[in-house]
């Protein structure tokens, strides 16, 4: 199976402790966000995870520690850095920050490991296709020796967004298709592979791959092991990705970022902190003596 640490929130930033603790012990307890009173276990062993998959927008504060995870597990990053400023993700790193972060990550872990995420591609007054065209073009040229491959999205409309982002200007296909040309042809000329990630569209005359950027061939070619050729259904519409079990929980994540749609507003998720326990095996809070704890299904997607 694989386990992912940062589709629900950035652990990675925000509970480092508690991330490393998990490993450290050996399993985690998950709460069912539709059913709360279930949890369920998952044993973090290595011969219980095919591979554990990160998605930050800070990995600062773990790089010290985060080979105590990369000695023992299969492990590959998702880096998400954008154009955007604090005026929509009020909690992350500047752009020239994040790049010397992730250099130093692929010190430690090495480039075929990690991909760029520059996503959600949105507009607004302020973010114009011109200014994606100028920021991606100085990340791209910055991050190329680094990375994998990047990945992007189009900001998908979620009903919240009408009042938390009231400034976001809705892509057309006009839009769609403009950007993706710019993304296409920056990546070309900096040698990076780039693909989209939860769309259907296809931008291939572009030199941009289809979507799917958690499959098994990923992870198998960056971490020199072979998977067994399974369907990929992923975890919503328009993602081709192996399925995965995420350990995060949502109305967790501090970056305060306008578009997130794991946060219900901002301010949840600071007055979720204060349940936090890093030594706990939940994200939030302790076990009750109402929940009733499960053992995860945990199968193996490895060729042995």
């Amino acid at each position: 199976m694989v386990i992912n640490t940062g589709g629900r929130t950035d652990s990675v930033q925000y509970y480092t402790k508690w991330l490393l603790n998990r490993f450290n012990e050996g399993y985690v307890l998950s709460r069912n966000p539709l059913f709360p009173n279930k949890v369920t276990r998952y044993e973090l062993t290595p011969d219980k995870v095919d591979c554990v998959v990160f998605c930050s927008k800070n990995y600062k504060p773990i790089l010290r520690d985060i080979k105590r995870i990369t000695d023992k597990f299969h492990t590959y990053f998702h880096y998400t850095i954008t154009a955007y400023g604090k005026d929509l993700e009020p909690g992350v790193p500047s752009i020239d920050a994040s790049i010397e972060t992730l250099i130093e990550l692929c010190e430690i872990v090495g480039k075929e490991r990690i991909a760029w995420r520059y996503d959600p591609v949105l507009l607004t007054d302020k973010y114009t296709v011109d200014t994606h065209k100028k920021i991606f073009a100085y990340m791209a040229e910055k991050l190329a020796p680094y990375i994998d491959r990047c990945i992007f999205s189009f900001v998908e409309m979620y009903k919240k967004l009408e009042s938390n982002m009231p400034e976001l200007i809705p892509l057309g296909t006009d839009d769609m298709d403009a950007l993706a040309e710019i993304l296409g042809g920056i990546a070309k000329k900096n040698g990076i592979y780039i693909q989209t990630c939860g769309t259907n569209g296809d931008f291939s005359k572009y030199g941009i791959h289809n979507s799917g950027c958690m499959t098994l061939d990923i992870l198998g070619k960056a971490n020199g092991i072979a998977f067994k050729t399974l369907k990929h259904k992923g975890m919503r519409q328009g993602c081709h990705c192996i399925k995965s079990r995420d350990i995060g929980a949502y109305d967790t994540c501090m970056n305060g970022c306008k578009y997130c749609y794991a946060n219900k507003n901002p301010k949840k998720a600071f007055e979720n902190y204060k349940f936090h326990n890093p030594n706990s095996p939940l994200l939030l809070g302790e076990l009750k003596e109402s929940d009733t704890i499960i053992q995860g299904a945990q199968k193996s997607f490895l060729v042995k």
